[in-house]
């Protein structure tokens, strides 16, 4: 115990170049947990999104890019689906229900999902869990009701009743809006975490009234444009939709319909599992992950060698102080202990430093990173994981710091005493 009181003073009387190299340590102890807890809590997320749906149908294209633009609103499909091609796989004998989802437009940065209320009922998250509204209802008859996500409603303060205006694309900043044809908030959902929260939903009803009198791309002119009043009164059948999610009888005849799917003579379709377009999804991002962690673990060990040099360069300059605790009847291991001692006193100030980082830069950033990106990070404790990380920190650091001890302790009483001019 003395040797560490004695470590906690010598380094007290260092302490501008203790506190240097502890910020240091902390900093990159705090790089190395927040890559990691961002790294778990992405993945948990992007796992949670999307439960009990069995098959995702698309037009013919790649099954992650079928997965990003259908689930996680990133993207855009290469192609639509014909309307016929939905209900005669809609029918299909061992489909237990079928949800349409149409893209393509937006409001200030945020997706538009055109769809049935069918995706109140069957959309699942988070290991089952459906879907539930904070305020309101879901959107009814009226093609002209949408339901925001809660962070759609949050982020721009809307409430029930007021009226918004879509625009034509998913950019934040669109030229085109569909200002002729508002749209007024009926329902807000609560939260859940996902992609959800970020997209406001309307009637496939809605959605085709706002292009009914689109002409190859572009709205019309003039006398040629219809009104909210008149659309009402036309049929909105839609023609095309962009994408199904499936949920059957039976999980044995998934592969089965799913290669059936893939074989439709109608058109070029393609149906993924979601779960295992997740699969593939992690394992391209296994690669970038690997990358960050092994960046991160050089930045701690540019740390401790920043420990390092400061316990040596002080080593020289404290020569006399350890030859006086050698004259007083101090052993080489004692010295030797005594530079173990700070260096670990060094990294375990880091270490917990670095965590008080971590927790402030989570408490500051959940927001943000919730709104813009939908993960959550919780201000939990340490995992087991990264327990082990920090012990095996601590134990580099000790490692690390054998190597002045090994120094102290095989200088000479005489070494110490004598004077160099």
């Amino acid at each position: 115990m003395y040797l560490l009181r004695l470590a906690l003073a010598s380094l007290a009387n260092r302490r501008f170049t203790a506190l240097l190299t502890i910020f240091a340590i902390a900093l990159s102890v705090c790089l190395l947990l927040s890559v990691e807890r961002i790294r778990t809590e992405t993945r948990a997320s992007f796992a949670s999104t999307i439960s009990g749906t069995d098959l995702i149908v698309g037009a013919r294209s790649g099954s992650i890019n079928l997965l990003l633009y259908s689930v996680f609103r990133i993207g855009n499909a290469t192609n639509n689906i014909r309307w016929d091609s939905y209900r005669q796989i809609a029918e299909h004998p061992r489909v237990a229900w079928a949800v349409p989802i149409s893209l393509g437009d937006s409001h200030r940065g945020y997706r538009v999902l055109g769809t049935t209320t069918g995706y109140f009922e069957h959309y699942r998250y988070a290991r089952q869990t459906p879907l539930a509204l904070l305020e309101g209802r879901r959107f009814s008859d009226d093609p002209f009701e949408v339901v925001l996500g809660a962070e759609v409603a949050a982020a721009l303060g809307y409430g029930l009743g007021e009226e918004i205006v879509l625009a034509h694309g998913v950019a934040s900043v669109s030229l085109v809006q569909h200002d002729d044809k508002p749209f007024r908030v009926v329902g807000i959902l609560q939260r859940t975490g996902t992609p959800v929260d970020r997209t406001l939903h309307i009637s496939l009803e809605g959605m085709e009234a706002l292009h009914i009198d689109w002409q190859s791309g572009m709205p019309a002119r003039g006398n040629a444009r219809i009104s909210a009043e008149q659309a009402r009164q036309m049929d909105l059948q839609p023609r095309q939709i962009t994408a199904i999610l499936l949920g059957l009888d039976s999980r044995i005849a998934t592969f089965a319909l799913q290669r059936e799917i893939n074989q439709y003579r109608g058109e070029p379709l393609l149906a993924i599992l979601p779960g295992v377009a997740l699969q593939e999804l992690w394992g391209l991002m296994g690669t970038a992950e690997k990358s960050l962690f092994i960046v991160s673990l050089f930045v701690v060990l540019v740390g401790l060698v920043g420990m390092l040099t400061a316990i040596l360069t002080s080593l020289n300059e404290r020569r006399r102080e350890m030859a006086i605790l050698r004259s007083v009847g101090a052993r080489p291991w004692h010295i030797a202990s005594l530079l173990l001692a700070e260096a670990f006193c060094i990294a375990l100030a880091g270490i917990l430093l670095g965590l008080s980082l971590l927790y402030l830069g989570i408490a500051l950033a959940q927001g943000p990173l919730q709104s813009l990106y939908g993960i959550y990070l919780p201000l939990a404790l340490p995992s087991l994981y990264e327990w082990q990380l920090l012990g095996g920190i601590l134990l580099a650091a000790l490692s690390i710091g054998g190597i002045p001890a090994w120094r102290a302790y095989r200088q000479s009483l005489a070494d110490g005493l004598s004077i160099r001019l």
